[in-house]
């Protein structure tokens, strides 16, 4: 892992932790066979967390979330393809009274697989709906956690971004910015020129130091990705 990540950051597949100074616990669980990263996000000092983007192994995160003795206070979804929906009926099951969090343009794919694009892999992933509709401009909050909503649009037409304004900031940046790369855009609602300019106009505004948690892939900065993204770069 080449860059500085959150205070604990668990790959749990391999059970390294690297050390920084940010408050945060970030524990990942990489769901195949699409290797789609879901983050379980806790502060020091607190049990409650955050589940990020639940992919196609859940039993795993609630794994993860039972060793650690948290407690989830929201599921959040940066957006509604499969690969980052399939274990919210599962965890939905364990927490019951956990609400679910989307984007208000994405909201549709979580009940239908033509949308969520889960039909055309012959499988038929459905997600409970969602309990709260995010947008930019209303910050994300709940329980301990307050992070800022911006809506970035391209890879998927609802897909959203937020950040904690932690030292250094954390990035949860679903399918939008990866370590040198972007989301693909050749979906039925996917739009580059939404993607690019999201990226230059939202996230490239923030700090160089700001740590970037992406759905795929290993995490990277907001600095490294001005300089080297071969696809959207300063």
């Amino acid at each position: 892992m080449p860059y500085p990540l959150p205070a604990r950051y668990f790959d749990m597949q391999s059970r390294d932790p690297l050390i920084t100074a940010s408050p945060f616990e970030v524990y990942r669980v990489v769901s195949r066979p699409f290797y789609e990263n879901t983050y379980i996000l806790a502060q020091a000092g607190f049990s409650e967390c955050l589940i990020v983007d639940p992919g196609f192994e859940p039993e795993t995160v609630i794994e993860v979330v039972d060793e650690q003795k948290l407690n989830p206070t929201a599921i959040v979804l940066t957006h509604g393809h499969s690969d980052h929906i399939a274990g919210v009926s599962s965890l939905k099951q364990r927490w019951p009274a956990v609400p679910v969090l989307i984007g208000h343009g994405d909201t549709e794919k979580l009940t239908d697989p033509v949308l969520n694009l889960s039909a055309g892999y012959g499988i038929d992933v459905k997600s409970p709906p969602a309990d709260t509709l995010l947008r930019e401009g209303e910050d994300l909050r709940v329980g301990e956690f307050c992070a800022t909503v911006a809506e970035i649009p391209g890879h998927s037409v609802g897909h959203i971004v937020f950040w904690f304004t932690s030292d250094p900031i954390l990035v949860l940046a679903g399918d939008v910015l990866f370590h040198e790369g972007v989301g693909r855009t050749d979906f039925h609602d996917g739009d580059f020129s939404a993607l690019a300019a999201g990226i230059l106009n939202k996230l490239y505004r923030l700090p160089d130091s700001a740590i970037v948690l992406p759905g795929h892939g290993e995490p990277t900065t907001i600095g490294h990705e001005k300089k080297h993204n071969p696809f959207v770069r300063l």
